[in-house]
């Protein structure tokens, strides 16, 4: 059977672990439960590759435990109270389970509800892993009773833990450092990636020294890591979003591009940049608005990829663009009164009189044509009568909004 170099080189101690100290290491969170010798359930949180399977291995070990393996992906409730009556029937030597479920965030709620008897009575320590967001996927009753962990990608010391590892308990890769460093870029994170690389060079033949150009040849490009429907993909839009708000360009622009990159639907990129312009813009730059909506019946009318360069032109324009949410916020002050006033009617001055009756009753009495005046401003109240006036819309001294606020201290002065 041909086994997989990183099952080969699997760590067998919690030292092997690479890139989570602050789980594994001395003072790590993982480490002082194995020390109190009361094992916990836990979901171990984090990107592929990062070791959450080798963690959960070891964690059984450690408690002397029996360990399960199932996956979500190709498992049900039969599968779980096929393993839990196991343990039921058979003294197991006195050891108890941990039931390690891979991709656990597979399971719908009812079936994630079938965990809890046995997480109550403590027959069952269950180790879950999964690359997506447990307060998204998990329900409350199961995250209630387990502890999460998240665990990071792993960074260019892991990585180069990872190298060294293979060369002590194996050979030395005839590549240069530069193809060495090539690599752990190109793993992007990924430590099983990573040993796949180094699986599909480690019988190149010749005796020469390969350089990162001649990897770069051999390997090719790897596909981004992006998950469009996954937890990823709100993370990143997050990303991008906040970067145009907090006026960064460049960072703007990287967002975008990955999202790009790893497959997001373009006109969702433009839409997102339209809700930028009203949300975070608004009149402190009225031209944003309009840009981005160009910018999106440039990419309909062009597609893609030239139609990708009308929006990284409005990416760049709108984290340039002078900064307001008075809109947004007026809007959303205004939304909550109305609400909450439902019940009231305009004053009648305002309100047109087709009908004899409503004019005997008073429709449109003594209202002022604000033409006639020479201000063009009659100040009326167009509120409800007897509602305290409300201010939803504050601009700020920014960019067009300056002449905004003129423009509302110059109408205030007529009410």
């Amino acid at each position: 059977m041909n086994i997989p170099l990183a099952e080969i080189l699997r760590p067998k101690s919690f030292d092997e672990i690479a890139g989570q100290d602050h789980l594994v290491g001395k003072s790590g969170f993982i480490t002082q439960i194995v020390q109190t010798r009361k094992p916990l359930s836990i979901i171990l949180w984090g990107p592929p590759g990062c070791g959450k399977t080798s963690i959960a291995r070891l964690y059984a070990k450690a408690f002397d435990m029996r360990f399960e393996h199932l996956s979500a992906v190709f498992s049900g409730v039969a599968d779980i109270k096929k393993i839990i009556n196991a343990t039921e029937q058979t003294p197991l030597f006195g050891r108890s389970v941990l039931l390690f479920v891979d991709e656990i965030h597979r399971f719908n709620k009812a079936q994630q509800d079938a965990f809890l008897p046995f997480l109550e009575n403590g027959r069952v320590i269950l180790v879950g892993a999964t690359a997506e967001n447990p307060s998204f996927y998990l329900n409350d009753a199961l995250l209630s009773r387990v502890r999460v962990l998240k665990l990071h990608s792993l960074d260019e010391e892991a990585l180069s833990r990872l190298f060294d590892h293979y060369e002590s308990a194996k050979k030395q890769l005839k590549i240069t450092p530069e193809a060495r460093k090539y690599m752990i870029r190109l793993a992007q994170g990924d430590g099983r990636y990573f040993f796949n690389l180094i699986e599909n060079i480690q019988e190149l033949p010749g005796e020469m020294l390969y350089d990162a150009d001649a990897l770069k040849q051999y390997f090719q490009t790897r596909a981004p890591l992006f998950d469009r429907a996954g937890d990823q993909h709100y993370q990143l839009i997050s990303a991008l979003h906040k970067s145009v708000r907090g006026s960064d360009p460049d960072a703007a622009l990287y967002w975008f591009t990955r999202m790009l990159q790893g497959g997001e639907e373009p006109l969702y990129l433009a839409r997102r940049l339209i809700r930028m312009a009203s949300e975070d813009i608004g009149l402190a730059d009225p031209q944003a608005l309009s840009l981005a909506i160009n910018a999106k019946e440039a990419y309909v009318m062009l597609g893609s990829p030239e139609g990708e360069l009308a929006l990284a032109e409005v990416v760049i324009y709108l984290a340039l663009a002078p900064k307001s949410n008075a809109v947004y916020a007026a809007f959303g002050k205004a939304k909550e009164l109305a609400a909450k006033t439902t019940h009231l009617n305009p004053p009648s001055t305002i309100v047109n009189a087709p009908t004899k009756m409503m004019k005997e009753m008073g429709y449109g009495a003594d209202y002022i044509y604000d033409h006639d005046l020479p201000s063009g401003v009659s100040g009326q109240n167009y509120f409800p009568e007897g509602m305290e006036r409300p201010c939803f819309y504050t601009p700020f001294e920014r960019g067009f909004e300056r002449e905004m606020k003129k423009r509302l201290d110059y109408f205030s002065k007529f009410r």
